[in-house]
């Protein structure tokens, strides 16, 4: 039977007590902000423009207009409940709540005065490790309008990345779930890594750790529905207790003395390659990010966003909350964490406008559609306007699948990174649907991007001509947070104007007469056979427009007379019966034949393609797992 899409959620509802509004001020003087890295990027001006003159190099920027908002998250945020206060802000389906925006308003003031009294303060770093809910968009709030650093963590990290990211940071403090919520697995119990980080969880009422010197409180948000009893530990402090325990204020939280350029945001990156960084980004960097996003979307205070990725990646945070939040628009989370049902359950519900999605998901929500009747009836049932499609490379076939299944017409696509706040380039739902397809689009506004020669670093190859990916302008990051080293590698000074700081990407991309970026890969990921460079990219999808194939993802592999070769991990559909011929056929058919591959790894449940948080296949990771095959034979050639 289908949910009811009775409006029986869609209703506010009350906020519960810890979400009331305290009575009172707390006038406290903060200490001064951090210090900054670096002075604040300008975009580069002279070469490159926006106007419809067709480029011969290339080098875009994106238009000058509207200009940039220099405001911090909070004051900005004030505005928005001043229009919209009435309407919804944050709508979570798994726990049957609404807020307003006046609500959220209201519950982040109180949070944010209830974290002040146990002691967090300006430019403290505060660790957050929760799923999509009411809490987590709270805090985000709260932790903006105080000028802690909000660092959100994935809740599926290990204890050891847990204690890696609060000791690398100094974290002050970390609010976390009593279970983590992971896709398609039993909710996970949080005591077992709090016990290993705090060896007095049930003994002592003070926070002590050899292993987490720095952290000096433990906020926890009970998400697990009875499950898990934290009474018995006195040194955690209930979230509920938080909100309460702050003195009495009024509606408005008193002025923090915050500028726009602080560091207010630690993102880890995803981790790709072996090694995640911690990326810095100021009020600046995401807010103007954010509403960029929400701009070229159109999005409007009648629009309700259904957005299933998470909110401790810069999909969520940025893409998500910070493009709605700027627009008085809604963002529905249909569960803590990703589930293809309560995702179109959830759109359908809420009438969502608009879809957000990595590719692994959207391709989840397509085998649903295959094999679940009543999915097929809630994808009739949606009202998608727009949508984005981001987080990694999203194969053109992709796009095709999710405008005749899902009715997504004006789907986006977009281009960034962690270190670019995330978002650099982006389709608009008004391109053609052969630029939406193919290409991650133009730059937003006042951000420049370049392709360079990746040898030359300081030459701009011609328009057409492949190269690697760099960006300018305010969303560069501030740096990797106490890594000097590695930030030198990729902000690089402009040769002509050293007050103007490119990103390079490591990404591979092409840029056409109009501005418009195509992605062909990751440069590391690019496999050179026989002195032709193949990207990954190109294979991967073809493949996903063969019908037998649910997901596929193609690395270089050593081979003795063409130095690399081409090998495919391919996942079967369920029912699918197709051999690694049937896979080089199709391949052959469609493509040249030097991008056939030579080897076919199939991947099922338990060995699954490895990704990031954010749905990105981890190549080092398959290239490693394709080595260990063939030196155990089990390459089929």
């Amino acid at each position: 039977m289908l949910p009811s899409l009775a409006c029986k959620r869609a209703a506010t509802k009350s906020p519960k007590p810890a979400s009331a509004c305290p009575k009172g001020q707390l006038w406290r003087r903060l200490p001064l902000p951090l210090p900054l890295p670096h002075a604040p990027h300008r975009a580069l001006s002279g070469s490159g423009s926006s106007s419809s003159l067709p480029l011969t190099t290339s080098h875009a920027r994106g238009p000058p207009a509207p200009a940039l908002l220099e405001q911090t998250i909070g004051q900005y945020f004030s505005s928005t409940v001043a229009k919209y206060g009435d309407r919804p802000a944050v709508i979570a389906h798994h726990q049957e709540t609404t807020l307003s925006y006046d609500a959220l308003d209201r519950a982040s003031n109180a949070l944010a005065r209830g974290l002040q009294s146990i002691n967090v303060q300006k430019g403290d770093r505060v660790a957050l490790s929760l799923g999509n809910n009411i809490e987590h968009v709270t805090a985000t709030f709260a932790l903006a309008k105080l000028g802690a650093i909000l660092v959100p963590l994935n809740p599926a990290f290990t204890v050891t990345q847990v204690a890696s990211a609060i000791t690398h940071l100094e974290a002050s403090h970390l609010i976390i779930g009593t279970e983590t919520h992971l896709p398609f697995k039993d909710p996970r119990s949080n005591v077992p890594l709090l016990e290993h980080l705090l060896p007095n969880l049930r003994s002592s009422a003070k926070i002590e750790s050899a292993l987490v010197p720095s952290l000096k409180g433990v906020v926890v948000v009970d998400n697990s529905k009875g499950r898990v009893d934290i009474d018995q530990f006195r040194s955690l402090t209930r979230y509920q207790d938080v909100v309460s325990s702050g003195p009495s204020a009024e509606k408005y939280l008193p002025d923090q003395g915050l500028d726009h350029n602080e560091i207010i945001n630690i993102q880890f990156t995803s981790g790709t390659t072996s090694s995640p960084k911690a990326a810095c980004l100021t009020h600046r960097n995401v807010l103007n990010n954010g509403k960029s996003i929400g701009d070229r979307l159109k999005l409007t205070a009648d629009d309700a966003v259904c957005c299933p990725p998470p909110l401790f990646h810069c999909f969520g945070c940025v893409l998500g909350l910070q493009a709605t939040s700027t627009h008085g628009a809604a963002i529905v989370f249909p569960s803590e964490c990703f589930d293809p049902l309560a995702t179109l359950t959830a759109a359908a519900e809420y009438r969502c406008t608009a879809l957000y999605g990595v590719p692994t998901m959207f391709l989840a929500e397509l085998d649903l559609l295959q094999t679940m009747p009543s999915a097929r009836a809630l994808a009739y049932m949606t009202n998608f306007r727009t949508g984005i499609a981001a987080g990694s490379a999203v194969p053109a076939e992709l796009i095709r699948k999710l405008k005749a299944e899902l009715h997504l017409d004006r789907l986006t696509n977009c281009y960034g990174m962690t270190e670019t706040s995330p978002v650099s380039l982006m389709t608009a739902p008004s391109d053609s649907f052969a630029k939406r397809v193919n290409t991650v689009g133009k730059p937003l506004p006042h951000v420049s991007v370049k392709i360079v020669d990746p040898v030359d670093r300081a030459r701009v190859v011609p328009v057409g001509t492949k190269g690697e990916v760099v960006v300018s302008g305010y969303v560069t990051m501030r740096g990797y947070w106490n890594d000097a080293a590695r930030t030198a590698e990729v902000l690089v000074p402009d040769a002509a104007d050293p007050s103007v700081v490119w990103m390079h990407t490591g990404d591979e991309g092409v840029m056409d007469a109009d501005g418009y970026v195509a992605i062909t890969g990751r440069i590391k990921d690019l496999i050179i056979r026989g002195g032709e460079n193949i990207s990954p990219l190109e294979v991967e999808s073809c493949l996903l427009a063969c019908d037998g194939v649910a997901e596929a993802a193609v690395v270089g592999l050593p081979d003795d007379r063409y130095g690399e070769c081409v090998a495919a991990f391919v996942l079967r559909r369920e029912g699918a019966h197709l051999a690694a011929d049937d896979v080089r056929a199709w391949v052959r058919a469609k493509l040249s034949a030097h991008l056939v591959p030579k080897f076919v790894f199939w991947v099922d449940a338990k060995t699954a393609l490895p990704k990031t948080a954010s749905g990105k296949v981890q190549k080092y990771k398959l290239k490693e797992r394709g080595l260990g095959l063939l030196q155990r034979g089990e390459g089929v050639e």
